[in-house]
């Protein structure tokens, strides 16, 4: 009765959309912060005393000048012809000074991404102050890229100013790309062979209704239907629409008029289902892609082996990419988010949402409690964006669960793929 009663309460992508719809952005959704306010109490007789954690890196800019491009350069060709509507020409005006900002920086971390890890470390010292009282060590790393570093540091910094004594360590280095940014070539083959495609582009189609956008862009039908890749642009402007919230021109504009409540939820549909196919627990693919993280989550597991040791461990911190933190969500199962979905048309209802699992500067957080008198189990409680998850596991009480119920669990889970 329970588990229909939380069904019936949830709410679809459409009607979250609705509250906030910067959500429709998916994994340009700028980091919203922690749902849960407060924290389920610690058990009693129990202290938090260590933490691993990995997260990506904060808003940015679009990445390659084609995030651009592919939307400017249809509607400037288009005006040079006059084939822009009055709107057409405002748009493409608004794209122009989006285009113009994010000159040089693609792929930069902006303002409001150093911002949001600032919050995020600063929440965590005020949550665990224990984990960073006095001297400790936090062990840092970032993958090479400058965004994650420039994350990572805002972190570091933050941390610092409420305790200078901190002892920390921070790198980014190819030597630890291995794990930090798996590349798994030949996963990577398997996440889209033809057959999966095939249905792919089928669910695609089915939500690919852009007539009545072009014809509020462009003066005439013809040209637009012969001489413009339609979904192209229409991608391209939502891409455009999404991303302006990482930066500060969101104070400004909004490419989001473009779209009606129909047109916005077919591309995000779309979006949010390429995603569960690549990095997801998509049976249609044989649901291995989570595990294109095995390597990260063997060395958290291994490294809170090793700092469990010491009598104050503090803080592991590793900064890189949605692409590795979607697909460690779902390789541990957290909420429902490792649940295979055979049909791509019931993602929505059965509760996928990208949205919630890697917004710029998404992150999970492994909470470590011992007990004060230092007789008993050691506990872990598992945050996703500072939230607390659900593991497929018995819970002590609570989100809490043994850790060692964890370890035995996920190890052989891992030892149970053949690459």
């Amino acid at each position: 009765m329970m588990m229909v009663s939380l069904l019936a309460n949830a709410q679809t992508a459409r009607q979250e959309f609705k509250e906030n719809i910067y959500r429709s952005g998916s994994n340009y959704y700028a980091y919203p912060g922690p749902i849960q306010e407060k924290l389920t109490d610690t058990p009693i007789g129990y202290e938090p005393f260590y933490i691993s954690h990995y997260g990506r890196h904060g808003s940015r800019h679009l990445i390659e000048n084609s995030d651009y491009d592919k939307a400017y350069k249809p509607l400037l060709r288009a005006d040079s012809l006059g084939k822009l509507t009055y709107f057409g020409k405002d748009v493409l005006r608004r794209v122009t000074i989006i285009r113009d900002d994010a000159n040089k920086r693609h792929g930069e971390l902006t303002w409001l991404g150093a911002q949001q890890h600032q919050g995020i470390a600063q929440r965590m010292y005020e949550r665990f102050p224990e984990v960073f009282a006095g001297k400790v060590r936090v062990d840092a790393k970032s993958t090479v890229v400058i965004r994650c570093i420039l994350s990572m540091e805002n972190a570091l910094h933050a941390l610092l100013r409420l305790n200078p004594e901190l002892d920390i360590r921070h790198d980014a280095s190819e030597h630890d790309m291995w794990y930090m940014n798996f590349s798994d070539r030949k996963l990577d083959k398997k996440k889209m062979p033809e057959d999966v495609k095939a249905k792919y582009d089928e669910f695609c189609k089915r939500h690919q209704h852009n007539e009545r956008i072009m014809r509020s862009l462009f003066t005439d039908d013809n040209y637009w239907q012969h001489e413009v890749n339609t979904q192209e642009l229409a991608y391209h402007l939502f891409k455009l629409a999404s991303n302006l919230q990482s930066t500060e021109l969101r104070h400004e504009m909004t490419l989001y008029d473009i779209f009606n409540e129909d047109e916005l939820y077919d591309q995000w549909l779309q979006t949010n289902t390429w995603w569960y196919i690549h990095y997801g627990p998509c049976p249609l693919n044989g649901g291995v892609s989570p595990f294109s993280q095995r390597n990260l989550l063997k060395v958290m597991i291994h490294e809170a082996d090793s700092c469990l040791r010491i009598p104050h461990p503090g803080a592991t911190l590793r900064y890189g990419h949605e692409v590795c933190v979607m697909p460690l969500a779902c390789l541990l199962e957290l909420d429902n988010f490792g649940k295979p979905i055979e049909d791509l048309e019931m993602l929505d209802k059965e509760g996928w949402h990208g949205y919630k699992i890697f917004p710029m500067g998404c992150n999970i957080q492994w909470i470590f409690y011992r007990p004060t008198n230092g007789n008993g189990d050691v506990l872990l409680k598992v945050l996703l964006n500072e939230n607390e998850a659900k593991l497929p596991l018995k819970a002590v009480e609570g989100p809490y669960y043994k850790w060692n119920d964890f370890r035995e669990y996920f190890l052989k889970k891992l030892d149970s793929y053949q690459e």
